[in-house]
């Protein structure tokens, strides 16, 4: 009867390592995922910030253009 208990617990244990090695390799899979995502993200930060910027020198040049043909209120 012991025989059968120390068997039936070590093939438990033996599931529950098999079932931590898959969790394991599914949660470094998750993290190498998240740096992917959290590197894209920081890449649009940059991306929208070089597209303000360029936008700001458009804004002011047409108003440098508007005030030239005198298309804008005076100031």
């Amino acid at each position: 009867m012991t025989d059968n208990v120390e068997n039936l617990i070590l093939e438990m244990l033996r599931r529950i390592d098999k079932r931590l090695d898959n969790i394991e390799g599914d949660v470094s899979e998750l993290k190498t995922r998240a740096t992917a995502v959290d590197e894209h993200i920081g890449g649009m930060f940059i991306t929208l910030s070089g597209v303000n910027t360029r936008l700001d020198r458009l804004d002011e040049r047409m108003k440098r253009v508007e005030r030239r043909l005198e298309l804008s209120e005076a100031r």
